[in-house]
């Protein structure tokens, strides 16, 4: 099992542990900094130091059992690296705060659309959700003003978990249908924007709204007869 360092503080940058698997391209490590691949948000890049030499990692994602985490490397030849070797990591940051401020900025359009959420994908700089309107007008220049004056009041936002049987008897809380918080721990994580969206969720997310910056709904597109996709991108990535 691969310790989340991401879930203890997701502005850490840099974490020192070691390797307790080499699996082809990807090696596990006992504890990680690197978010994988989960709940529409891509995994997480940047660089591991092994034994002085330095690895690109290109993506991070959950291993089969889903409690191990891997890192895939850039390189091909990973022979040098042993179960036990001490390893040095190292976020690509920058990427990362960008996919935190748009994985935040989702769950501000959440609190303004109240129909259900049908999928979702976080992207670097833009990023689209799906709603299954059921007749709910959506004016694109309005929505962006409004998710605006969210981000200029500074809200803050709290990590914080529920149990399984609490969230049994609130499924309203579930607001993507495609995107399913993960259970069978006994607790499951939660995302509170104050006083404006809680809700599960999995994902590294800012401390307060303002470190998003500006944001632009860039469309509104039909997906069938009652979806509606809407796509948002950070003005100032």
């Amino acid at each position: 099992m691969t310790e989340k360092v991401f879930y203890q503080d997701s502005y850490q940058k840099t974490h020192r542990s070691e390797v307790v698997a080499v699996q082809d391209n990807a090696v596990m490590l006992a504890a990680t900094i690197f978010y994988p691949l989960g709940g529409g948000q891509p995994g997480d890049s940047g660089q591991l130091d092994i034994n002085g030499q330095k690895y690109t990692v290109v993506d991070t994602r959950f291993a089969e059992d889903r409690a191990g985490i891997l890192h895939f490397l850039e390189q091909d030849d990973l022979t040098a690296i042993q179960v036990g070797d001490q390893v040095d990591m190292t976020i690509d940051w920058q990427r990362r705060h960008r996919l935190m401020r748009m994985h935040t900025s989702m769950h501000l359009v959440c609190s303004l659309i109240t129909a259900q959420a049908t999928g979702g994908s976080v992207g670097e700089t833009s990023s689209r959700l799906d709603f299954d309107l059921q007749g709910q007008v959506v004016d694109k220049e309005q929505l962006t003003v409004d998710l605006n004056a969210l981000v200029a009041q500074a809200i803050p936002i709290t990590i914080s978990t529920i149990s399984d049987e609490e969230l049994d008897q609130n499924p309203e809380l579930v607001r993507t249908m495609s995107v399913q918080p993960p259970r069978g721990v006994g607790s499951v994580r939660t995302i509170s924007i104050e006083n404006t969206d809680y809700q599960p969720c999995g994902g590294t997310h800012v401390r307060n709204t303002s470190e998003i910056g500006e944001l632009q709904v860039t469309s509104l597109k039909s997906k069938g007869k009652q979806n509606k996709r809407i796509s948002l991108a950070l003005v100032n990535p």
